[in-house]
């Protein structure tokens, strides 16, 4: 089942999401500042590819000013992109195991600091 919901979830949503991450750590990782946020978010790229039959570890207080500065500068948008996508996922019956792993990188995506895959 992990190996299917993984290629199910590259072709539907997985190489979008993934795409969406990659641009957003380049452009983080322009100024010198931002190269936290860019490597988190290479991080979450790789796992938004294929995120079927992997964990997430989060302790969201061992960073929590990076984490108000992700949620203000880019994590509210792909936080609200991935509820978006995961309650149309959830409308299908088949859809719910996708519409989870969306729920899952939506709360990554809010405050990824602090997260361990």
């Amino acid at each position: 089942m992990k190996f299917i919901g993984n290629v199910l979830w590259f072709i539907f949503t997985g190489l979008f999401s993934s795409l969406c991450w990659l641009i957003l750590g380049i452009i983080w990782c322009i100024t010198i500042i931002g190269i936290p946020f860019g490597k988190q978010c290479f991080k979450m790229s790789k796992l938004s590819l294929f995120p079927f039959g992997k964990t997430v570890d989060s302790d969201f207080g061992k960073h929590p000013i990076a984490n108000i500065i992700w949620v203000v500068f880019g994590g509210f948008g792909l936080a609200l992109g991935y509820l978006i996508v995961g309650i149309i996922w959830c409308i299908t019956i088949i859809g719910i195991p996708f519409g989870k792993q969306c729920f899952k990188l939506a709360k990554l995506a809010l405050m990824p600091f602090g997260a361990e895959v």
